[in-house]
């Protein structure tokens, strides 16, 4: 029971941070007196990821990956999104073997707080979501070898919105995502944390 005291705490901590996020979100939006103008949005974000931690005893290289979010405005400045991404690292040496590859996949959800600068046609935003998301481990002739199965995990971000034309916009942001799994390998289990910050520049289209 001890050993696992630390981990509970950690997840308290990370609960915590999540609701403190999205309530201050929820805070920003309705204290907005404008009426809610109703927009859809897709947008497509790949980035370049770079952990913060290792794997298990996994040490990953930068990975990278594309995420695409359908996103509805149902206040001024808060949109709701929702989505799928797709995720790659690769490690010369883990738990489950030499050369293997980490690929993280799943759906992702959440809200997204954008607002304009007080000059300029810039804008800035904020968003706090969920991932549900499994890691599956490929060895190096691209079999699947381990699956961690789908569980839940968190992701926030800050970045800006920069219109190109009537339709388009450019989306560079810097988002977290933390996800924690176990995979097996043969009879052994391996708890992991797969957490990183993905850098990227999206592109979204509004209609």
């Amino acid at each position: 029971m001890k050993k696992n005291q630390p981990k509970s705490n950690k997840m308290c901590l990370t609960r915590n941070v999540f609701k403190a996020l999205f309530s201050g979100l929820l805070l920003l939006a309705f204290s907005n007196n404008a009426v809610a103008q109703k927009k859809w949005s897709i947008e497509a974000r790949p980035g370049v990821n770079f952990v913060t931690k290792d794997l298990g005893d996994a040490k990953l290289k930068t990975g990278f990956g594309i995420e695409g979010t359908v996103n509805y405005r149902f206040m001024p400045h808060l949109s709701a999104y929702a989505g799928w991404g797709w995720n790659k690292f690769a490690a010369d040496e883990s738990f489950a073997g030499t050369k293997n590859d980490f690929e993280e996949t799943g759906y992702t959800f959440g809200l997204q707080f954008i607002h304009p600068f007080e000059t300029g046609k810039l804008s800035y935003l904020v968003e706090v979501g969920g991932i549900y998301n499994h890691i599956e481990v490929e060895n190096n002739n691209g079999d699947i070898i381990a699956d961690s199965g789908h569980g839940l995990g968190w992701q926030a971000g800050v970045g800006l919105l920069i219109p190109v034309g009537e339709h388009f916009s450019l989306t560079p942001a810097v988002r977290y995502r933390a996800l924690s799994r176990n995979i097996r390998i043969g009879e052994a289990k391996t708890a992991v944390d797969l957490n990183y910050v993905s850098v990227g520049i999206g592109l979204s289209w509004s209609f």
